[in-house]
C-alpha cells in the first residue's frame, strides 16, 4: 500500500513512542520495513547458530566417557534442535519463509555464529564449549529477554533457562577434569587455550565496526552494544577461570581498580573476518553436513506432504 510521506512519518513516530514504552511489537502491528528486515537477519542467524551447533556436540556423543556423560550431552544436543525449531518458528511470524532462510545458510547468504567453525578435538571441548561458549550466548540472550519484538523475546526466555543447564554441564565437566590428573588438567587447559579468543568474537565485531548496532538498539532489538556485553564476559568469566585453575591465555588480562573492569589484549579481528567469509576451520565441513542433511532427509518431508494431502482429499470426500 502506498502511503504519503506524512502518514510514513507518523507511523514511525507511533512505533517508536511503543517501543520507548516498552509495549511489544507483535506479528501484526504495523512496523518499518528495516525493523522486519534487521529481525529476519538476527533470528534467523540465530537459528541457523542452534542447529550448526549441534555438529561439533553431536560428534561426541557415542564419545563420551560414561553414561551420565552421554544422557547430558544428548539433552544438550536436543535442547539446541529444539531452539533452532523456536527461532525458525519466530522468523515466520514477520512474514520469511523458514526453507527459504535455511537455503540462505547453504548458499553462504546467511551466517552463522563465528565458533562453530572451530573444531571440539578432545572431551575437555565438549565441556569449555558448554562454559565458554554456551557462557557467551547466555551474556547476549539474557537481554534479548527484553527484545522489543514479542515472539522473539518470549522464545528467548525458555531458551535462556536451558542455556543455563547447559554452562552449569560445561562447568561441572571442567571441574572434574581439572580436579583429576596432570593429563586430564592439561587438556582443560587446552581446550580453554583454544577457545577463549575465539569465545570473546562471539559477540561480533567492536562497536566501531557494528554499523547496525546503534539502529538495533534504538529500536531495542539489541540492549548492550557488542563491546558492553564482551567486556561483561570477561568480568564473569576470570573469576571462575580462577576457581578452575586455569589460566586464561591472554598476558595483558589485568583488573583495572579505575574502570571497575578486567583489561585484556586486543582481539585478532583479521581472523575473525576470515572464518566469517567462510576460511575457518571447519566452515566448509558445516555447510557440507547440514545440506546433506537436508538433501537426505527431502523424502521425509515429501511424504509427510503427500499424507497430509491425501487425509485432507479424505476428509473433504
Amino acid at each position: 500500500m502506498n502511503m504519503k510521506p506524512m502518514d510514513l512519518q507518523e507511523l514511525e513516530k507511533r512505533f517508536q513512542e511503543k517501543i520507548d514504552k516498552e509495549i511489544k511489537i507483535e506479528p501484526n502491528d504495523w512496523m518499518p520495513d528495516e525493523y522486519r528486515k534487521t529481525l529476519i537477519r538476527q533470528i534467523s542467524q540465530h537459528a541457523h547458530s542452534e542447529i550448526v551447533g549441534m555438529l561439533p556436540e553431536g560428534n561426541w556423543i557415542t564419545r563420551a566417557p560414561n553414561l551420565r556423560r552421554k544422557a547430558v550431552l544428548l539433552a544438550k544436543v536436543q535442547d539446541e534442535a529444539g531452539h533452532g525449531l523456536y527461532l525458525y518458528s519466530s522468523v515466520e511470524t514477520l512474514g520469511a519463509d523458514r526453507e527459504a532462510t535455511i537455503d540462505d545458510l547453504h548458499s553462504g547468504k546467511a551466517k552463522y555464529s563465528s565458533i562453530f567453525n572451530y573444531p571440539a578435538v578432545t572431551w575437555a571441548d565438549i565441556g569449555t564449549i558448554g562454559w565458554l561458549v554456551d557462557g557467551a550466548a547466555i551474556m547476549n540472550q539474557v537481554a534479548l529477554c527484553r527484545c522489543s519484538y514479542g515472539p522473539y523475546a518470549r522464545g528467548m526466555v525458555k531458551i535462556c533457562k536451558e542455556e543455563s543447564f547447559h554452562q552449569r554441564q560445561g562447568f561441572e565437566s571442567l571441574v572434574t577434569l581439572c580436579n583429576g590428573t596432570p593429563t586430564q588438567k592439561a587438556m582443560a587447559q587446552d581446550a580453554m587455550n583454544r577457545f577463549w579468543w575465539p569465545s570473546l568474537m562471539m559477540f561480533g565485531p567492536s562497536d566501531d565496526e557494528s554499523p547496525n548496532s546503534a539502529q538495533s538498539m534504538k529500536w531495542k532489538i539489541k540492549r548492550f552494544s557488542n563491546d558492553e556485553l564482551r567486556q561483561s564476559f570477561v568480568d564473569a568469566t576470570v573469576p571462575q577461570a580462577e576457581i578452575l585453575g586455569l589460566t586464561i591465555p591472554d598476558p595483558n588480562l589485568k583488573w583495572n581498580e579505575e574502570t571497575g573492569h578486567y583489561d585484556f589484549s586486543p582481539i585478532n579481528w583479521d581472523e575473525f573476518w576470515q572464518v566469517v567469509k567462510g576460511n575457518g576451520p571447519c566452515n566448509k565441513e558445516r555447510i557440507e553436513a547440514r545440506t546433506k542433511a537436508k538433501e537426505e532427509g527431502m523424502w521425509v518431508r515429501e511424504a509427510a506432504m503427500a499424507y497430509a494431502e491425501k487425509r485432507a482429499l479424505k476428509k473433504t470426500a
